[in-house]
């Protein structure tokens, strides 16, 4: 059974959100974390976060060892965009959205025989 944790409504575009979640998919957690850590964008530190929460949910809630965690799925979906108007010339407002997304991380224990097989 697998852990996993949300974070809903993130003010970043899914687009962005994506090529960090790229960096880290289908590695381990602590390789996940010390890529995270040291990557430079504001993306990263949200991934970080929930990947920490989904690790923590999996130590209490499932009792597995945070050694043997993996991430087997990582996604980002789109929010709710935000319209929003910036004053332009003239008197006139121009629209703009202000997009969100939606971050699911799970981590399971892989055994051994599952790594090799």
């Amino acid at each position: 059974m697998a852990a996993h944790a949300r974070a809903k409504s993130v003010g970043i575009s899914a687009k962005k959100m994506r090529l960090v979640c790229d960096l880290v998919r289908g590695k381990n957690v602590e390789t996940a974390v010390n890529t995270l850590r040291f990557t430079i964008s504001p993306s990263a530190h949200v991934v970080l976060k929930t990947l920490n929460s989904a690790v923590a949910n999996a130590e209490a809630n499932e009792l597995m060892n945070r050694d043997n965690l993996t991430i087997i799925r990582i996604t980002v979906d789109q929010g709710p965009r935000m319209r929003r108007f910036r004053p332009k010339s003239r008197g006139r407002a121009g629209a703009f959205n202000r997009p969100s997304c939606h971050l699911i991380v799970e981590v399971d224990e892989v055994t051994s025989n599952a790594a090799a097989g």
